[in-house]
C-alpha cells in the first residue's frame, strides 16, 4: 500500500492540504485563505460553505502539485480549528447559520448567567473547562435560541451540530458519517472527559438535544470514505484531532512532562500529564491530549487568544509593517531603555485570567515610542503570556519538571528574534524542530499509522529532529523587571482588577 497520506489542516484564517510521502516529507500542498466576518463587536464568523470549498480546492491542488491521484493516497487525516461550531440540516447538509468561531465572545452574557447560578464548578469538574464563550456548547445554544425555528427543528431530529471536523466528515462522506474525535469533543463544554461520553446533565442545562451531536471516536479510527466524485477516487478518513492536539502529536510529545506550544493566530500550550487527569487550581484547562486504542491521555492546556494576531494587527491595523516577517527585524531595532507593554486583550484574555470583558491596552508610551517599540511589545506579549501559562502549569502538576523544554511550532516560530526572546522570558530552552508543519504532520500520522503505512508512536517519536535550540541569554535582574512591568500592565487591563 502507498505510504502517501493527505492531511487536511482547516485553520482559522486559511485551509491547507498537505500530501506527505512515505518518509513523512511534504510531496505537495495547497492553501487558500477565506473571509473573516465580524457582524458585531466581539463577534467572529466563518461561512461554512466557503470553508468547504477551500477544502476541496486545496486537496485537489495538493494532489496536482505532487503529480499524484487520489487513488495513490492511503488515508486522510483531518485537523481543525477547535471550538468553532456549525449547525446544519440533516437532510440537505446546508448550514442554518454561519459558523461561530472560537474567538467569538457573543455568549459572554450566557456564561455569566450560568456562573451566577453557581454552575461553573459543575462544568469544570465534568469537562475540565471554564464557563467561557470560547467553547462550543454556548455557541450551539445561541444558534438554537436565535435562529428562527432552530430549536424545534433540532428537537425533531432535523438538525445536526458539530465542530468543523464533524461538518467536513459529513460532507466528505456524503452524509454517511456524523462523527468527531475525543479531542474535539473535549472542547465543547458538554463532554465528560473522565467518562468519555456526552454529559446528559450539561446538555440539559444548555438545552442541546443529544441526537444533534456526533459519535465520538478515537483520534486514529475509521471515519468513513470520501465520495468518489470529490477527488476522482475514494479515500479512507482514518485520523482526526483538533489542531492543538494534532500539533502535540506531531511534536511527538507522547511522554508525561513533555510540552509544546503552537504560535498561530492564538497560542496554545499543552503539557502531557499522561493518565493523570489534573484538576487545575490556577485556571488552566484540563483536556484530552489524544485518545488512541481506547486509552485516554490527558493534558493541561493554556490558551492565549492573541499571538500571531498581534502581528496581523501591526500589519493591518496600525500598518507599521508591510509583511508579518518584518516584525522580528523591526523589534530588534527598538530602544532598549523603553519598556512598552502591549496587553493584546482584543477579544478578552484567556488563561490564566479568563476575562471575557478585558480589552487591549498599551502601557509605557513616551514621546520617543515608535514602530520598533510597538513591534517589540507585540512580540514580547506572546512571550509574557507563555510565561504566565508555564508558571501556572508548574504550580498545578507535581509531574511538571522544574526546568521545562518547550517544543514550538506555528508561523511565528520562524522568527529567530521572537524565539530568543521567548527563551529569555521563560528562562527555559525553546526547541524549534526541523519540520514546522507539525499540526498537519500529527493529523497525517494518526491516519498513516491507522492505515498501517506509517510507524507506530515509539518509532514515529524517533523521527523528531531539532533544527535549533534557543537558550536563555537575559540577565535575571532584567527579566524580573520586565515581568513585573508585564504583570502590572495585565492588572490594569483586567475588567475587574
Amino acid at each position: 500500500m502507498s505510504g502517501l497520506v493527505l492531511a487536511i489542516d482547516q485553520g482559522t484564517t486559511s485551509t491547507r492540504a498537505i500530501l506527505f510521502d512515505g518518509t513523512m516529507n511534504v510531496a505537495g500542498s495547497g492553501q487558500k485563505e477565506f473571509a473573516q466576518h465580524y457582524p458585531a463587536s466581539g463577534w467572529v464568523e466563518h461561512d461554512p460553505e466557503e470553508i468547504w470549498s477551500s477544502v476541496i480546492e486545496t486537496v485537489r491542488a495538493a494532489l496536482k502539485n505532487a503529480g499524484r491521484d487520489a487513488s495513490d493516497v492511503a488515508a486522510i487525516g483531518i485537523t481543525n480549528q477547535r471550538e468553532t461550531v456549525v449547525i446544519w440540516d440533516k437532510a440537505t447538509g446546508k448550514p442554518i447559520h454561519n459558523a461561530i468561531v472560537w474567538q467569538d465572545r457573543r455568549t459572554a452574557p450566557l456564561c455569566q448567567k450560568l456562573r451566577k447560578q453557581g454552575l461553573e464548578k459543575k462544568f469544570t469538574r465534568k469537562t475540565g473547562l471554564l464557563l467561557d464563550p470560547y467553547f462550543s456548547g454556548t455557541k450551539i445554544a445561541w444558534m438554537l435560541d436565535k435562529v428562527k425555528g432552530a430549536r424545534k427543528r433540532a428537537e425533531k431530529g432535523e438538525l445536526l451540530a458539530g465542530t468543523i471536523d464533524s461538518f467536513l466528515i459529513w460532507r466528505l462522506t456524503g452524509g454517511k458519517v456524523h462523527a468527531t474525535d475525543a479531542t474535539n469533543a473535549s472542547r465543547t463544554l458538554v463532554y465528560n472527559i473522565a467518562e468519555n461520553a456526552w454529559d446528559e446533565e450539561l446538555l440539559a442545562i444548555l438545552r442541546i438535544p443529544a441526537a444533534m451531536l456526533p459519535e465520538v471516536k478515537d483520534c486514529a479510527d475509521d471515519y468513513g470514505i470520501t465520495e468518489k466524485n470529490l477527488f476522482g477516487a475514494e479515500i479512507r478518513i482514518l485520523g482526526v484531532a483538533g489542531d492543538q492536539h494534532a500539533a502535540t502529536i506531531g511534536q511527538a510529545c507522547f511522554e508525561p512532562g513533555m510540552m509544546k506550544s503552537t504560535y498561530g493566530t492564538g497560542c496554545f500550550a499543552l503539557l502531557n500529564t499522561g493518565s493523570d487527569l489534573v484538576r487545575s487550581k490556577n485556571r488552566l484547562l484540563t483536556t484530552i491530549a489524544y485518545r488512541l486504542n481506547g486509552k485516554t491521555t490527558y493534558a493541561l492546556e493554556g490558551s492565549i487568544f492573541i499571538a500571531g494576531a498581534a502581528v496581523q494587527w501591526l500589519r493591518d491595523g496600525i500598518k507599521v509593517i508591510g509583511k508579518a516577517e518584518q516584525s522580528g527585524k523591526l523589534a530588534a531595532e527598538a530602544d532598549p531603555t523603553q519598556n512598552v507593554y502591549l496587553v493584546p486583550a482584543f477579544v478578552g484574555l484567556g488563561a490564566p485570567h479568563w476575562d471575557a470583558e478585558a480589552r487591549g491596552a498599551i502601557f509605557g508610551l513616551t514621546r520617543n515610542t515608535g514602530p520598533a517599540e510597538f513591534a517589540r511589545a507585540a512580540l514580547e506579549s506572546v512571550a509574557y503570556q507563555t510565561r504566565d501559562l508555564l508558571d501556572a502549569m508548574h504550580k498545578d502538576w507535581k509531574g511538571a519538571k522544574a526546568k521545562t523544554v518547550l517544543r514550538v511550532d506555528g508561523g511565528m516560530v520562524a522568527s529567530d528574534w521572537t524565539m530568543q526572546r521567548l527563551a529569555d522570558i521563560l528562562d527555559a530552552p525553546v526547541d524549534r524542530p526541523t519540520i514546522l508543519e507539525t499540526t498537519a504532520l500529527g493529523a497525517a500520522w494518526l491516519a498513516g499509522s491507522k492505515a498501517g503505512v506509517w510507524p507506530k508512536a515509539r518509532e514515529f517519536a524517533k523521527t523528531w529532529a531539532l533544527e535549533r535550540r534557543f537558550v536563555p541569554d537575559m540577565e535575571s535582574a532584567t527579566r524580573s523587571v520586565k515581568l513585573a512591568g508585564w504583570r502590572d500592565a495585565v492588572r490594569r487591563t483586567l475588567s475587574v482588577p
